[in-house]
């Protein structure tokens, strides 16, 4: 395709901005010049999200804005790409007129080709391959994270089937990336000056079981650290049945391993758990979290819960409520249930009413709020490593940065309002302020203040 200008949206979960890196190293690659307004583009692409039904409405809002950009600006091709054609394909098509492109979650690699085709006048407007893509160290990206924040894609798909989820449809069975791949585009990252890598997958513990091979996640995470070059490591995304001995002992071993799990429950009454085709419960939960505090004292625990699934009873979130309040989650996120068309859980009865839904999710938000306000008090007075994000998005007049246990984008962060701090370093910090999501710190003036390793 000629060079021209081009304005790509991305949106949905980290694992979806790495393929969008992807798609933007293409582009440039190409001669393409990249421009903030879409107004001011020739092609405009953005990258999907369909996880849920929240998530799919935002992507045809989103592209609903796009295509009035695409009537009033230059735009003269519109691309659409990632999980909302790979699951919706042709009907897509129908409906929307006025995108001149779809392309699927596996076909990111043929990006310059498609492009070029379109150009030609091409008029096949569907790229929608069976989902086996998987990118390799050679799969060029431009990084769109800030530089000292990078994520690194372990593998791609999922194999679990649980019920409420499109990911297997959507993303295709699960697939490890080989683990000599994996620590060549490390390497790359930690030359882009990336000090911060935080692995993601669809279940990042679930590493390395398809290929067959002795190594997992433990041997994974143990390479990275000693190559020596992040201050920062940090897995998203595990299975709680899945983190044994030998990862605790590897991530207590290394400092720059961020003493942080993030372990999606989704809900802990056995009988829901075994409609949401997975596996678990209260009991059982309880074990594993104590096993990991008992290995890691330090560590910080986040977790995702689903309220209002076809069934719940009373006495299942009241279940749900008294689990949570025991386990002190420093981290929680809360989701209501919303039926997925497609899937074996939007088939089943006994649907929760809307109202019952937000009900219970506002009771476990305030619950919540309670408890992370309580971990962020003991904080205050201490000094901690603070990474530096720069100027904050509340306000100019405030700097803004995180702790190793604050993952970017799913967690809150640090409002610096006293010292300097240089974008991209990790300095020490004192907490002075204690909120629910975020805390106030300001930067020490001796840096031996701070303490070695990571904390938090």
């Amino acid at each position: 395709m000629e060079p021209t200008t081009f304005y790509l949206q991305s949106l949905g979960c980290p694992k979806n901005r790495v393929d969008s890196e992807v798609i933007l190293a293409a582009l440039v690659n190409g001669g393409h010049k990249p421009v903030e307004d879409p107004l001011e583009a020739r092609l405009i692409v953005v990258n999907t999200c369909s996880f849920i039904e929240s998530a799919t409405q935002e992507s045809i809002d989103t592209i609903l804005e796009l295509a009035q950009a695409k009537q009033r600006g230059h735009c003269k091709f519109f691309v659409v790409a990632g999980c909302l054609p790979q699951r919706y394909g042709r009907k897509l098509a129908k409906s929307m007129p006025e995108v001149d492109l779809f392309v699927g979650t596996s076909s990111f690699a043929r990006f310059p080709s498609l492009l070029a085709n379109l150009q030609k006048g091409d008029r096949e407007r569907l790229s929608i391959e069976s989902p086996r893509f998987l990118m390799t160290s050679e799969t060029q990206r431009v990084l769109s994270t800030p530089f000292y924040s990078g994520y690194l894609k372990v593998a791609e798909g999922c194999s679990n089937h649980c019920t409420f989820c499109t990911i297997p449809a959507i993303r295709g069975p699960y697939r490890s990336r080989p683990r000599s791949d994996l620590l060549q585009e490390a390497e790359w990252l930690a030359s882009q000056g990336v000090i911060e890598l935080n692995l993601v997958a669809q279940d990042t513990t679930g590493y390395g079981i398809d290929l067959g091979t002795e190594p997992r996640l433990s041997d994974l995470l143990e390479d990275l650290a000693r190559i020596g070059k992040f201050s920062w490591i940090r897995m998203l995304y595990g299975y709680p049945q899945r983190i044994d001995r030998r990862l605790l002992e590897v991530m207590a071993s290394y400092d720059c391993i961020c003493k942080y799990l993030d372990i999606p429950l989704q809900h802990v009454s056995a009988r829901l758990l075994k409609a949401m085709g997975r596996s678990g419960s209260s009991e059982e939960f309880h074990e594993i979290i104590a096993f990991i505090r008992a290995y890691l004292p330090e560590v910080t625990l986040r977790t995702t819960l689903i309220v209002g699934f076809p069934g719940e009873t009373e006495a299942d979130f009241q279940e749900l409520y008294e689990f949570v309040e025991q386990a002190a989650f420093q981290r929680l996120g809360i989701f209501a249930y919303s039926p997925e068309k497609g899937t074996k859980a939007a088939r089943l009865n006994n649907a929760v009413d809307e109202w019952v839904k937000q009900e219970r999710l506002r009771a476990l938000v305030d619950l919540q709020e309670k408890i992370s306000l309580g971990y962020h008090q003991e904080l205050v007075g201490t000094v901690q490593p603070i990474l530096i994000e720069g100027v904050s998005g509340e306000t100019d007049l405030l700097l803004e940065g995180r702790l190793a246990s604050q993952a970017p984008e799913v967690d809150g962060c640090v409002f610096i309002n006293k010292g300097f701090g240089e974008v991209g370093e990790i300095m020490g910090g004192r907490i002075t302020e204690a909120h629910p999501y975020d805390l106030v710190g300001e930067i020490v003036e001796n840096a031996n203040e701070s303490p070695p390793g990571i904390s938090g």
